[in-house]
């Protein structure tokens, strides 16, 4: 048996983050589980399925929204700032840490995509965390870049960038985008049909909308979590990658890993960027939860 509680998380002096923590029917104090969401996503875009996965194997979980997206507060909806995703990211661990049913040394994260950048840069960071697990994780916003840009488009995006940020300094509205779309007249983060499908699924609150701001890929394009990838050891690190990624690319995350230290772990898994959450699901849960066995389930101390 697993409960589900809907909690609210204090961010900062205005920002709550909204969260769902899963509770196993064991007693504790329990080994726990902090889980945060991709680029432009919100934690309904296929964690539930991982969440409840690693809660029924007899872990704490906690899932949280980023600021100003889904249940999460934040008046800038679709905003996309990586640093203070990763400074709400540790608050949600300080949650965790302050409940009474979790061991507070006995806790691991896992983070996909963009959020499996931040898993690098909070376990290279945060040595209150024992391991890391990091899913198709972004490793280099610039090298992402080179590869989804075109260079005949890139004079045109640096452009709207530049005149974005004109716009601020005269107090305009903030710029926005699409997330997913397939016209070509509409500007958009991603235009592939995996990506389309991945983002456009129901989503049961229905607390999501298909824009961001044009200052988020700018951000996201000067994003390097793989600089931190050898700092992450001693902490133990699993990698989770596609075998065919064009999003977060196969070969950034392979030559990433092979920067990493001991002790680490690699597992593949067919199929491109989404198939983690979709067809290849149980490979990647159940390469996580082995991990997140062996690294949690030892008595504190």
């Amino acid at each position: 048996m697993v409960t589900t509680h809907d909690v609210r998380i204090q961010a900062d002096g205005h920002i709550e983050l909204g969260a769902r923590l899963y509770l196993p029917e064991r007693s504790g104090p329990l080994p726990a589980i902090s889980m945060a969401h991709g680029f432009a996503g919100t934690m309904a875009h296929g964690l539930g399925r991982f969440a409840e996965a690693f809660a029924a194997a007899g872990f704490a979980v906690l899932v949280h929204d980023h600021r100003n997206f889904g249940t999460s507060g934040g008046e800038c909806r679709g905003d996309i700032d990586p640093w203070q995703q990763i400074a709400d990211w540790r608050r949600a661990i300080s949650y965790l840490e302050s409940r009474t049913e979790i061991d507070p040394t006995r806790i691991g994260i896992w983070g996909t995509s963009y959020a499996g950048g931040h898993a690098i840069v909070l376990g290279a960071t945060d040595r209150r965390l024992r391991c890391v697990v990091a899913q198709v994780p972004t490793i280099s916003g610039y090298e992402q870049g080179l590869r989804r840009v075109s260079p005949d488009a890139l004079p045109a995006l640096n452009n709207a960038f530049a005149e974005d940020e004109r716009a601020q300094l005269r107090g305009e509205p903030l710029r926005r985008q699409a997330v997913v779309s397939t016209d070509p007249g509409v500007p958009a983060a991603y235009r592939s049909q995996d990506a389309i499908e991945f983002y456009l699924q129901p989503i049961s609150s229905g607390l999501w909308e298909n824009e961001l701001t044009l200052r988020s890929t700018r951000a996201a394009r000067m994003y390097e979590p793989g600089v931190w990838i050898s700092r992450v050891s001693p902490t133990p690190l699993l990698f989770v990658v596609a075998l065919d990624d064009k999003v977060t690319l196969t070969d950034l995350e392979l030559a990433a890993y092979e920067r990493a230290l001991e002790p680490k772990r690699l597992v593949l898994v067919p199929g491109g960027h989404f198939a983690p959450y979709v067809d290849q699901f149980a490979l990647a849960e159940r390469a996580a939860t082995a991990w997140f066995k062996e690294h949690l389930e030892a008595a504190s101390g």
